[in-house]
């Protein structure tokens, strides 16, 4: 029983929705947070940096598993050296020194960009639909080259400690308040969209995704994709394709707005389907209607 879970990155959009729904399903959580964030209610609270061992076994005393999801998001901000090493420092820290304590299940926060092929200089189209784990990878950025080393971090780790975890590979990540933003955004950008078949995910999905990986029966490290069942885009995905990668072989033919994305691994694993579509974004939560 995975009773008590250390999150880190807790604060940030998707660490937030992980935090809460641990808390909703009855688990105790502890944050490990930066000391100038603002932790949420109900959780303990240790403050640290994710690349601090010391703060890290402090935090992870006590815990049956953790979600790790404190890293640089993206790698417009900061130099490529403060982001590649920032994220694969603070993932090897806090699953090593996590793991060497005891801890024996992983969830960390992936990306799609391990692929490489959304922030690659030339875009370049996946070699075949739907994308997924086995979709070839060609990082080009300091960012994507720092979520394909998590992995590799993650097996590692599993494998010196008979450990179990999974990379989840997260699209873009929606939510009620930035969703009219995103889709402004991305309807200006479809072709580079084909990299990982126009993906996305709720927040609130991503959530429960990071639950049922820290709980399902497990052995090993894993690697998964996933994301909504729609595309984030208004067009039909066969239009989507024939526009912007009419080369690309398909295995399939997409009714509607199917998602060209490979998310059966996900629910093999731990039986995760996404729960909510594009025009089910801005719905509340059964919870949030009987408040």
């Amino acid at each position: 029983m995975t009773e008590r879970v250390l999150v880190t990155g807790g604060e940030g959009l998707v660490g937030s929705a992980v935090v809460a729904r641990l808390l909703a399903a009855g688990h105790e959580v502890t944050t490990l947070t930066l000391p100038d964030a603002e932790p949420h209610d109900g959780v303990t609270v240790v403050r640290g940096d994710a690349r601090d061992a010391t703060a890290v076994a402090e935090a992870a005393r006590a815990v049956d598993a953790v979600a790790h999801l404190a890293a640089i998001p993206h790698p417009f901000a900061h130099p490529p050296d403060i982001v590649f090493g920032n994220n694969t420092q603070a993932t090897f820290t806090v699953l090593w020194t996590a793991a060497a304590l005891g801890v024996r299940r992983f969830a960390i926060a992936g990306s799609v960009n391990a692929t490489g092929l959304l922030m690659h200089p030339e875009h370049p189209p996946p070699n075949r639909y739907p994308v997924g784990v086995h979709t070839p990878g060609s990082p080009g950025d300091a960012y994507s080259l720092s979520k394909r080393v998590d992995e590799e971090i993650l097996r590692a780790v599993c494998r010196r400690f008979g450990a179990a975890g999974v990379a989840l590979r997260l699209p873009l990540i929606v939510t009620p308040g930035n969703v009219v933003a995103l889709r402004e955004w991305a309807d200006t950008r479809l072709a580079e969209g084909r990299g990982d078949g126009w993906g996305w995910l709720d927040a609130r999905d991503a959530a429960e995704a990071f639950r049922r990986a820290l709980t399902a029966p497990l052995e090993g490290a894993h690697v998964v994709h996933v994301a909504a069942d729609d595309v984030f885009a208004d067009l039909p995905t066969e239009e989507l394709l024939d526009r912007h990668a009419a080369a690309v072989p398909r295995d399939r033919v997409f009714e509607g707005r199917d998602a060209p994305v490979d998310t059966a691994a996900a629910f093999e694993l731990f039986g995760f389907r996404p729960s909510r579509r594009l025009s089910d974004v801005g719905e509340p939560d059964a919870s949030e209607e009987d408040a």
